[in-house]
């Protein structure tokens, strides 16, 4: 994830996740700090998907953030 965007609004992101993604959990969180391979892991892990399903969704996630956050690349 855009390391910008995670360390200005790390806080707000982490309740997006979350909400996005109930089964990640704090544990999963700590240790992501915003790095969108081990968020990736984790989904798989979680939900039994495969590894381009999940990469797919963090690709999503990760491209709302640019909408909602424009001025962070």
């Amino acid at each position: 994830m855009n390391k910008d965007i995670i360390s200005g609004k790390w806080t707000q992101l982490k309740g997006k996740v979350q909400a996005k993604w109930g089964d990640i959990t704090d544990d999963d969180m700590k240790v992501a700090e915003g790095n969108a391979e081990y968020l990736s892991g984790r989904l798989q892990e979680r939900y039994g998907w495969a590894k381009d399903r999940a990469e797919s969704e963090v690709r999503d996630f990760e491209k709302a953030l640019h909408k909602e956050y424009p001025d962070y690349h």
